[in-house]
């Protein structure tokens, strides 16, 4: 089980040239790790507002294969690759048509906000839905 996030390309995303502008896949992947934890049970809403508890990225890579332009409906496929005590590392896979145009991830850490931020171990029952993922993906 894979988590899906769909949007389509607005005009403000892309460049002069009518192509999007790279920066734009990170934000996507970061809605799309935000929509990720909404499918899981855990809006980051929630966990922010009852637990002080979010998920700064520590790390961020994303590979271009083709180019987007504006009106594309995309559907970026998220999904648990690396699972560690206080960090995981979610892939995302961008599709167009039926065709990657994009690959990337995010490491991240699980931290308090409570006060100074502080990475925290990941919750038993958060783990095991994010683990989950993570069999989903090696099956």
């Amino acid at each position: 089980m894979k988590s899906e996030y769909h949007f389509q390309v607005r005009w403000g995303d892309t460049d002069a040239a009518g192509i999007v502008y790279y920066p734009n896949f990170f934000k996507w992947m970061d809605e799309a790790t935000h929509a990720f934890f909404t499918k899981i049970g855990y809006p980051s809403s929630k966990l922010f507002a009852e637990q002080q508890i979010g998920v700064p990225l520590l790390e961020a890579n994303c590979a271009f294969k083709s180019p987007l332009v504006f009106e594309d409906h995309i559907v970026v496929q998220s999904s648990i690759e690396e699972l560690h005590n206080k960090v995981f590392k979610i892939k995302h896979v961008f599709i167009k048509e039926g065709q990657i145009v994009a690959e990337g991830y995010g490491v991240r850490a699980w931290a308090s906000f409570a006060g100074k931020p502080k990475a925290q171990t990941i919750p038993d029952y958060i783990r095991e839905k994010m683990e989950s993922q993570v069999k989903a993906m090696e099956g």
